[in-house]
């Protein structure tokens, strides 16, 4: 028995989100949390014949508190979406304060729940939630995972489009680490499951590389000023959430990518930041997930000098990211 929220579930990505989560049959409670449409949101879903039990709140009458009570993982795609010339670092000015209110709501009503952070820029959102967890006594470092599986997704697809074969796209895997945002993504093609062509050169590496790291931008773009990526965001958070979940449910250990704090494994976390060459404390990489959260937090691995080059591109930009979110104040004027 599983008991998920989407804070946030009325938006762009939260409905969707919640409609793949309604099919989970591990799911037993669906908690929906926004500041408006959710009790609506929640009586739609509620019409599909799956095992979850949908509620929706708003804000008054302790609405949020109501959606995570007894919640054992909480997904949180709250936030305002990118538009045209609009930058991850805008963002964060109107999203650092929505994901601190609702870090703080979370920790007092549900502080073991897994945490997964969507909102953008997840380089900076999942350090503020860390923060406001270390001020009440209540972080695990182990239960809070930032979102990086679109990066994934994406690399897998435009793989499979470069090999001239789509419906290899959900074969296709490439691992995809760093952070979540521009160049602080790092797709390892080399490392890719099923091989580029032989006759790739370095500007179609780059040029592909480029593509996985800026796919945000096509979609914004596309879009014409309504909006980001919410449908394949949605898609790529269920595929993660439903991941947690089966581990939670089963007690299996699965592999999968994400943005975690290097002390949910202090041994692996040491290891990676010398392969990083930076001590830093978040770094998106697979890791081992299990019912207690990050068992393991694993290695690199062998990487081209093109690959190695990307991450020392990334590590000075990841590093900005994680000092702007950790050390965000809340202040009166900010709230929202």
């Amino acid at each position: 028995m599983v008991k998920a929220v989407v804070l946030g579930a009325a938006g762009g990505i939260g409905q969707p989100l919640a409609l793949l989560l309604k099919t989970n049959p591990l799911v037993t409670e669906l908690g929906l949390y926004d500041i408006v449409n959710t009790p609506g949101v929640a009586a739609d879903l509620s019409h599909i014949a799956t095992p979850a039990k949908v509620e929706g709140y708003l804000p008054p009458d302790s609405g949020l508190a109501k959606t995570l009570k007894g919640a054992d993982v909480v997904i949180i795609p709250a936030g305002v979406p990118r538009k045209p010339g609009v930058t991850r670092d805008d963002l964060f000015k109107i999203n650092a304060g929505i994901v601190h209110d609702l870090a703080q709501g979370i920790a007092a009503t549900a502080p073991d729940a897994f945490v997964l952070v969507i909102s953008n820029p997840v380089n900076s959102t999942v350090p503020i939630v860390a923060e406001v967890y270390k001020k009440l006594g209540k972080f695990n470092p182990k239960r809070l995972f930032g979102v990086t599986t679109l990066d994934v997704v994406r690399a897998s697809t435009f793989v499979a489009e470069t090999l001239g074969d789509l419906s290899k796209s959900t074969e296709v895997v490439v691992p995809v680490v760093g952070g979540h945002s521009g160049v602080t993504i790092v797709p390892l093609l080399s490392r890719s499951s099923h091989p580029l062509p032989t006759a790739f050169d370095t500007e179609k590496l780059e040029a592909l590389t480029k593509r996985i790291q800026f796919g945000g931008d096509e979609v914004v773009k596309a879009k014409d000023g309504n909006g980001s990526a919410t449908l394949s965001m949605a898609y790529a958070g269920a595929e993660f959430a439903n991941k947690i979940i089966k581990a939670l449910s089963g007690g299996e250990s699965l592999i999968a990518p994400s943005y975690v704090h290097l002390d949910a494994d202090k041994e692996g976390g040491a290891a990676l930041k010398k392969e990083i060459g930076k001590e830093l404390d978040y770094f998106s990489t697979n890791v081992q997930i299990g019912p207690d959260g990050v068992e393991k937090i694993l290695p690199l691995g062998k990487l081209t000098d093109y690959e190695r080059q990307l991450i020392g591109s990334a590590v000075p930009e990841l590093t900005a990211n994680i000092e702007k979110g950790a050390t965000f104040q809340r202040t009166p004027a900010a709230k929202v």
